[in-house]
């Protein structure tokens, strides 16, 4: 983050830089982006309950008394090492908007899914069932974020295409639930391995509003040139 920082990145109004940090260093990287225009923080994860005893989780509420903005949830890590289903997630969307975070909402297909030719389906039922239960006034406050899973440490590639395919996708679901002009105004972000030697390529996509990366964010000079891909 100090090397980044010290790049003196400058970001235009509607375009911003997150850090998803472990949840020991999140006031830590508050901090440092304190004086950072359009940089902020947000947590990788948080707990479907508000309060209660819980020992070893981390409550939205805890997460908005120390300021964070955003939080990610339903990551395919977390869905797939630690069982969270749609429900679950749908709980954490709720509790996170209620403590005024910006959810971070991850959703993609597996590579037996992918195969199967049903990708479409099953990122529809992810959507329906955490998250197009919001009303129009909550669900802008949202981002999404769509993993390939298939494509993250595989040895497979999506391509561009691939990405703006999946992406408009999602963008027409929402248009069909809350209309195309909120529908245009939510983020949708690609997470299948950006890189900087890919990432202009991929924001250039009509439908691809930014990347949710992953190893390629831990090199602070390739993540500097990935923020400066950002579409103009």
């Amino acid at each position: 983050m100090d090397e980044i920082i010290s790049k003196n990145l400058k970001l235009s109004e509607g375009y911003e830089a997150v850090f998803a940090v472990t949840f020991p260093y999140l006031l830590l990287a508050k901090d440092k982006l304190k004086n950072s225009k359009n940089f902020f923080v947000s947590a990788q994860n948080c707990y479907t309950k508000e309060s209660g005893a819980f020992t070893g989780e981390v409550s939205a509420t805890i997460l908005a008394s120390c300021g964070i903005d955003y939080v990610i949830i339903g990551h395919s890590e977390r869905r797939e090492y630690f069982n969270e289903n749609n429900f679950m997630l749908s709980q954490k969307v709720d509790v996170a908007l209620k403590n005024n975070l910006k959810p971070i909402f991850c959703c993609g297909e597996s590579l037996a899914i992918r195969d199967g030719g049903t990708e479409n389906e099953y990122v529809e039922t992810q959507l329906k069932e955490s998250l197009l239960h919001l009303e129009p006034e909550e669900i802008r406050n949202c981002i999404i974020a769509y993993e390939p899973i298939w494509a993250i440490g595989t040895g497979k590639t999506a391509t561009a295409e691939q990405a703006q395919q999946m992406h408009a996708h999602i963008r027409n679901i929402l248009s069909e639930k809350y209309g195309k002009d909120l529908a245009e105004s939510i983020s949708i972000l690609y997470g299948g391995s950006v890189k900087a030697n890919n990432a202009k390529e991929i924001f250039e996509k009509p439908d691809v509003d930014g990347g949710l990366v992953g190893g390629a964010s831990l090199n602070a000079s390739e993540f500097a040139q990935i923020i400066q891909s950002l579409k103009n």
